[in-house]
This record gives structure tokens, C-alpha cells and sequence, in this order.
């Protein structure tokens, strides 16, 4: 009788972030249960309300009499009272009275219920009892940025396949598509097994006019960076830019450089080549010495030409049209013209160059001429001719040197798609911003938006940044995934309020998340680096509090395996088809 009543637990030290359990028997205290950090525990007190708390150490600690007892340190998560869990525990009386395993149906009442079933989003279980489903409210996870964090091989692409995969499934009735809308930035070619179905836009597909370009993108393209603040090359383009649009645009009201309207890349090319060459009239630099063939020959004479005077409209009408030639520099005749000094030629070098270049022909082709707005956007959300939920925009073909560039256009794009969009709803009346909200999956983020204040990011920082900070009022959200987060522009970190912490073996990127993470985790931060593959700490608004959780299995899944290398050393020498590689890689 009196072993029956012996206390095999016992809570020695209560405090606001912790509770401090001794126990003398841990065979018997833990039979019928498997007790390691992350499992939950049963706190009771005189009023029978239970305090739910999580493990987050053990220590053995050996007594003036040589006795072993155990000491269980637990995070108070909150309260079962009248069969409903509530987070916190400050009604918890002092001292409790007994201390014992969280039951399965204890730990069931934590998370149902937790979530209303109409909100209700999974796609994990408890990494302790994968028979318990981890719900979060999907309207938090999905409207509140979100991060995915974890080392190569942590399982970041399966989560993320998961996430979306369950996304685009979820039905309130029986139709073909759903409403959902997801832009994954693909830079390692891994999500197009995992949506067979998507709108899949690579270099050789995706259409991304240059006259979209804002002033800072196509600058950024076109001036190399130490030459960025050269004011020749900045003016004039800019000049010639706006000019072009002018043109090109007659109905327009307003019509600015950074005014998203069709302009001709060739014929601002064409101007540029006239400007840097051309020559005045030495008395008169209205006159521009065109060699337009008005020599005229009389008894073997050649004619003074003095050159066509011409308005400054006229001007630009002519150098857009055509490359024109023009006299040469003669002594106290003809001199050159405002640009003589070279200045602009290793810009129209550059300029050239980069629009005559076959891999950058998804921004400079062909199609640029005929793209429109609209259909650029409809092409990025799905809506064209096979509509999809999902879609991949495979950046592994685009040059490194305009990456940046890329992810800023079509993340500025679609920015302004949900603030356009908004102010069309709002003047209809509508309460709801945006009807079709859009989800963008930034894969491996650091490379796009770094900690870094190098020129050749401004764009795409600039760009996510502002969505990150504003992109919720619209309808427009992020979820970055990173294998090194300490890199990540802290801006746009610390804004996203959900986070699935996977493996982390960098004490810096260890340290980094647990600064930022809007909960306060004690000790369960510890636990990153042994975590196991697909195994996460989720925490944030979404869920009722932070777990460690294992991400189900996504079907089918990204191409993001780990390379069998031993398996495959092992077999027998292949022959590798070097002229099929040099015809991909070269795209012959």
C-alpha cells in the first residue's frame, strides 16, 4: 500500500518561464510512455487544473545519501481546465500536487479544437505522437509572411511541397481548381516534378518586357557599377528613355520615366549612337552636321554644307529612326557635339551588347514587342491559356549578372498588381482588399534579398522589402526559405510572423532565429542541430504554440534527393555523352 502511494514525482521549483520536477523513480514514472525532450508532461494541482508543459531537459543529480534522483526541467505551455486548453498558467496554485505524463487524450485537447474547422490548415504531426495532427489557422499562416529555415538536406524543399501541395487541394465544394495562387522562385530546377500541373516559366518561356524595367532595374542592367553615378550616362539615357515613351504613347496623359509604358529599346539605341557622334556647325550649334548626301557638285566644286538646323523634337525623330552619319571634325567648320569627350561610348558598347545577347532575350526578344501588362501578369499568376494554381519560375537558366534584376521585376509586378488591385476594389466597394490573394515562394532567399549592401541587390531587396513590410494590406505575402538566415536582410526576417525551424548545424544561424522568433522558447531553440530530417520547430501566430512537428510527406515530390554517391561509385564505369552536355549547356 504505502509503495502505491509513494510519490514517484514531485515539483521542487516553480518559476515564471520554468517548472522544476524531481523524480526518484523515472522507470516508474514514465512506464507506458516514451519520455525524452519534447514530450509533454501533466502538472496538477488541489483544483484538479492541469498544467500542460513541454520537456526541455533532464539531469541526475545525486543526493547527501548517495541517492540518484532525476530533475526534469519543463516549459509551462498553458492550462486544461473544463476540458479546454488555454495558454498560460498563471491559475495554477502553489505547489502543485502531482506531476505525470501527458495522457494522449491531454495532449489531443492542446491542439483540437485549437483552430475553428473552417480556418483549419495541416500538414504535420507531433514529432513526439505522429498520430496527433499539429493544426495551424491557416488564414495566420498564409496572410503573415512565413520562414522556413534549415541546413541542405534539413527537408526545406519538402516542406514547402507539402504546404503548397496541401494549399492548392483545399476545397469548400467540388471543382477542378481552387483559388489559390503560389509563385515559386525555383533556382535550383527542383519543383517541377512536385507540380506536374504548374504554369512552369523558365528563360526560354517566361517574357519579361524591359519597358517594365523601373529607372534603378534598367540601370542596373545596363550601367556597370563603377560607372553608376556617371551623370553622361545616366542623364542621357534617362532622357532618350522618357522621350521614346513619349512617342510611343501619344494618348497618355502622364508620361514619366519610370511610368510602366512601351518604349523601343533599338530606337533609344539608335539616338544613343547619334548622340555620341554627332557634330555641329562651329558658328552655329543649332546645325547638326548630318551627312545626309546635301553635298552638292558644280564644275567639279564641292558646296558648303552648314548643316541641318533642326528643333529638338526633329532632332529626336531623326536619331530614333535610324543610325546617321555624320562629318567629320574640321578645323573652325565642324566640331563635336555636347558628347565628343567619349563618355558614352562604353556605355553604348555595353548597351549593345546586352541587348544582343541570346540569354537575355526573355527581357530583350522579340516578344518584349508585342507583351503586354496584362498579359505579362496573367502569365505570372496562371491565367493564361492553361490556368493553373501554381507557378514555377525556373531562375536556374538566368544569368547570374541579372537574377537580381529578374526577381525584383516580378516581385515589383506583382506588388503592385495587389495595390492596384486593392484600389479598384476599394472605390467598388468591396470590403475585402483582394479577392485572389498570391503567395510567393522565395527559395533560398539569401541570394536575392542578402544582409548585404552591395548595388547589384539594391533592386530585389528594395523590391521584397516593401512586401515584406506592406505586401499584407494587399494580398501579396512571402515565404522565404533559407539554408543560412543569418545572411537574410533582417528587414524582411524579423517581419514574417510564422517559422518552421528545421536542422540548423551554424551557430550563427542558430543564435540569429532564436533572436528574431517572436516566441520565448527557453531552451527548446537548443534542440536545431539534432534535429531530424522533416523535422521542424514550428512556432508563430498560427499555431496555438510552439511545437516540434514532423512535415508529412508531399507526393509526388520536388527533384531535391540527396545524390546516392557510395551506391553509385560502386557500379560499373559510364560513358558520359560529352557532346549532349556541351549542346545543352551551350543550348544549340
Amino acid at each position: 500500500m504505502s509503495n502505491e502511494r509513494k510519490i514517484k514525482a514531485e515539483v521542487i521549483a516553480v518559476f515564471p518561464d520554468k517548472v522544476k520536477i524531481s523524480v526518484d523513480d523515472i522507470a516508474a514514472f514514465s512506464v507506458g510512455s516514451s519520455l525524452k525532450v519534447g514530450s509533454y508532461l501533466r502538472i496538477t494541482d488541489s483544483d484538479d487544473c492541469a498544467l500542460i508543459a513541454i520537456i526541455e531537459n533532464f539531469c541526475i543529480e545525486v543526493t547527501e545519501k548517495a541517492e540518484r534522483r532525476h530533475i526534469i526541467e519543463a516549459l509551462p505551455l498553458g492550462i486544461i481546465a473544463d476540458g479546454k486548453f488555454i495558454r498560460g498558467g498563471d491559475t495554477l496554485t502553489i505547489p502543485p500536487t502531482g506531476v505525470s505524463p501527458a495522457t494522449e487524450e491531454d495532449i489531443r485537447k492542446i491542439f483540437e479544437g485549437s483552430v475553428e474547422p473552417a480556418k483549419t490548415f495541416l500538414f504535420s504531426s507531433l514529432a513526439s505522437n505522429l498520430k496527433i495532427k499539429v493544426p495551424v489557422d491557416g488564414n495566420r499562416f498564409f496572410n503573415k509572411h512565413l520562414a522556413i529555415v534549415g541546413s541542405t538536406g534539413a527537408g526545406k524543399s519538402h516542406t514547402i511541397t507539402k504546404i503548397i501541395q496541401s494549399a492548392v487541394s483545399a476545397k469548400d465544394g467540388e471543382y477542378t481548381l481552387n483559388n489559390s495562387h503560389v509563385v515559386i522562385f525555383d533556382i535550383h530546377s527542383e519543383y517541377r516534378s512536385a507540380f506536374p500541373k504548374a504554369n512552369f516559366l523558365d528563360a526560354s518561356t517566361l517574357t519579361l518586357p524591359y519597358w517594365l524595367l523601373n529607372s534603378e532595374e534598367l540601370e542596373e542592367v545596363l550601367l556597370d557599377t563603377g560607372e553608376r553615378d556617371n551623370y553622361n550616362q545616366s542623364a542621357v539615357f534617362r532622357y532618350l528613355v522618357t522621350e521614346n515613351k513619349k512617342r510611343h504613347n501619344v494618348t497618355a496623359t502622364h508620361v514619366f520615366y519610370d511610368s510602366p509604358l512601351k518604349f523601343d529599346i533599338h530606337e533609344v539605341l539608335n539616338a544613343l549612337f547619334n548622340v555620341k557622334n554627332e557634330t555641329v556647325n562651329s558658328k552655329d550649334e543649332t546645325r547638326y552636321m548630318v551627312d545626309d548626301g546635301s553635298y552638292k557638285l558644280a564644275d567639279g566644286k564641292t558646296e558648303k554644307d552648314d548643316g541641318l538646323q533642326l528643333s529638338a523634337d526633329k532632332r529626336l525623330d531623326m536619331y530614333f529612326a535610324n543610325r546617321l552619319k555624320f562629318h567629320p571634325t574640321k578645323n573652325q567648320n565642324v566640331t563635336g557635339g555636347s558628347y565628343a569627350d567619349k563618355s558614352l561610348d562604353k556605355f553604348f558598347a555595353r548597351f549593345e551588347s546586352k541587348v544582343a545577347q541570346d540569354r537575355l532575350q526573355f527581357l530583350f526578344g522579340k516578344a518584349a514587342d508585342t507583351a503586354t501588362l496584362e498579359g505579362t501578369l496573367m502569365s505570372l499568376i496562371g491565367y493564361g491559356a492553361a490556368q493553373s494554381n501554381v507557378t514555377v519560375i525556373d531562375l536556374s537558366g538566368v544569368p547570374f549578372e541579372v537574377l537580381s534584376i529578374t526577381v525584383s521585376l516580378i516581385s515589383r509586378i506583382l506588388f503592385e498588381y495587389g495595390y492596384y488591385y486593392k484600389v479598384m476594389r476599394s472605390k467598388a466597394g468591396e470590403k475585402i482588399n483582394n479577392d485572389a490573394p498570391i503567395l510567393l515562394v522565395y527559395e533560398e532567399a539569401h541570394k536575392y534579398v542578402p544582409n548585404s549592401d552591395l548595388v547589384k541587390f539594391r533592386a530585389s531587396k528594395f523590391s521584397i522589402e516593401r512586401i515584406a513590410k506592406e505586401g499584407r494590406k494587399y494580398g501579396v505575402t512571402l515565404l522565404l526559405s533559407s539554408q543560412r538566415p543569418s545572411e537574410i536582410s533582417e528587414t524582411i526576417f524579423s517581419q514574417c510572423a510564422n517559422f518552421l525551424a528545421m536542422r540548423l548545424t551554424n551557430p550563427s544561424d542558430q543564435s540569429y532565429v532564436a533572436r528574431l522568433l517572436p516566441d520565448t522558447l527557453g531552451n527548446l531553440c537548443e534542440k536545431l542541430p539534432t534535429l531530424g530530417q522533416g523535422e521542424a520547430l514550428l512556432i508563430g501566430e498560427a499555431v496555438v504554440m510552439p511545437s516540434l512537428v514532423r512535415i508529412e510527406p508531399c507526393d509526388p515530390a520536388p527533384s531535391s534527393s540527396d545524390i546516392p554517391y557510395f551506391q553509385l561509385w560502386k557500379e560499373e564505369w559510364k560513358n558520359l555523352d560529352f557532346s549532349s552536355i556541351k549542346k545543352t549547356w551551350l543550348k544549340e
